[in-house]
């Protein structure tokens, strides 16, 4: 093959990849772009294929990005000369599926990222639970017998994570952020406790435990996950019904 042809074949693949690359490029359901801020919600396809969580996470995306811009627009009208040489803010919210459980319950990711041109961006995450039956949000409450703050089972379920961020903690190295005040707010109640999520399982339908999210810091984000095991004592007829199997290897790689 003559230098001639090689390049050609080089270019024309440069070309492909570049157009498979432009349309593999999501476009986000809602979108705000003006001087101020460049804001955008995405839903990935599973999300979608479901009108009712679709345009439950669509108006809640809509109304996080409406009020981020009119934030940077006060912003800007008293601090123009932050906007002059950065541009505007950017905010990019993202919903996607994180399991099915019993063809009933859908957990959600919600990653948000934000750069108001700070040292740095920032980035948070949080979750939904989605009952497809009732089609509203629902909490972890159906699923033990009870939820009273400092009680049995949030206690429980505050100490199994606390265990486990410090193995993981220590797993990464992360020694120095490994202290009482890391967890300080991290309290046995359903609001304090972490936004979580029903994990899947090596059983069809089922699920292994709960995995908690946590936004990141120096060392990366948390998935800390307590297996359904550790919580048995406090579940409901619901949550023995819906909770079976062992995590699967592939969930642990991708989440952590």
């Amino acid at each position: 093959m003559t230098i001639i042809v090689k390049w050609a074949v080089a270019l024309i693949s440069g070309f492909v990849f570049i157009s498979l690359a432009i349309a593999a490029d999501p476009k986000p359901e809602a979108t705000i772009r003006n001087a101020n801020i460049e804001a955008n919600v995405y839903l990935d396809d599973k999300i979608k294929a479901d009108s009712a969580l679709a345009a439950d996470c669509l108006g809640e995306g809509k109304k996080w990005i409406e009020k981020n811009a009119a934030a940077a627009a006060a912003d800007r009208k008293q601090e123009p000369e932050l906007f002059k040489d950065r541009g505007g803010y950017s905010f990019e919210r993202k919903y996607s599926e994180r399991s099915v459980v019993d063809g009933r319950y859908v957990s959600v990711l919600r990653d948000d990222y934000m750069d108001t041109h700070g040292a740095h961006p920032n980035s948070d995450v949080n979750t939904i639970l989605w009952d497809t039956t009732a089609k509203k949000r629902i909490s972890i409450r159906p699923f033990f017998t009870e939820t009273t703050d400092n009680g049995p089972t949030l206690t429980a379920m505050r100490k199994a994570i606390v265990s486990a961020l410090n193995a993981e903690k220590k797993r990464r190295g992360a020694g120095e952020t490994a202290t009482a005040e890391w967890y300080k707010e991290l309290k046995p109640t359903l609001l304090k406790i972490g936004a979580v999520t029903l994990a899947p399982s090596t059983v069809s339908g089922k699920s292994s435990g709960l995995t908690f999210h946590y936004p990141p810091y120096a060392e990366g984000q948390y998935v800390i996950f307590v297996p359904w095991e550790t919580l048995k004592p406090y579940l409901t007829a619901e949550g023995a019904k819906i909770f079976a199997g062992a995590r699967p290897k592939g969930d642990t790689d991708e989440q952590q």
